[in-house]
């Protein structure tokens, strides 16, 4: 069942088996109010177990580009379009919010992106990227990183 991220109420609905449950809500709400903001698009989850294909494509990227496979469990994923550019979401239990964007028509503007929930430890998966911190309202201190992807999908 599908879920509209509600960035004014921030609520952990479907994040619950989370240790940074509240940090990993507002980084959703975080990512939902700028999509709402720049793109007037409400930002929809699904749960990681009715989205397989979502896993798919993003583990593909992750494991052909950086041989990256994370050991945390996915827990809900977002798929969707604005203007020329493709997002993929996951959210996964131990605070990670990855995206994915890519870009339908410049191979120049596709990256994968790390935000790391306040409270959770570096995974050892990314262990040799640099995180810089950004302040939010919404999230409290967010680490984020990203690579940006060579390959085509």
């Amino acid at each position: 069942m599908s879920y509209i991220v509600d960035f004014k109420n921030v609520s952990t609905v479907g994040l619950e088996s989370s240790p940074v449950a509240e940090a990993l809500a507002g980084l959703r709400a975080n990512e939902a109010r700028y999509f709402m903001t720049k793109y007037k698009h409400e930002f929809t989850v699904i749960p990681a177990s009715e989205s397989q294909e979502n896993l798919d494509y993003v583990n593909r990227i992750l494991k052909e580009e950086r041989n990256i496979e994370f050991a945390a469990k996915p827990l809900e994923t977002s798929q969707f379009q604005v203007e020329n550019i493709q997002f993929t979401y996951v959210f996964y239990e131990d605070g990670l919010g990855l995206n994915v964007m890519y870009t339908v028509d410049d191979s120049k503007k596709r990256a994968v992106g790390f935000k790391l929930s306040e409270g959770m430890e570096v995974p050892a998966e990314l262990g040799k990227f640099k995180f810089a911190r950004q302040k939010s309202k919404l999230a409290g201190t967010i680490r984020g990183s990203f690579f940006v992807i060579k390959g085509q999908y």
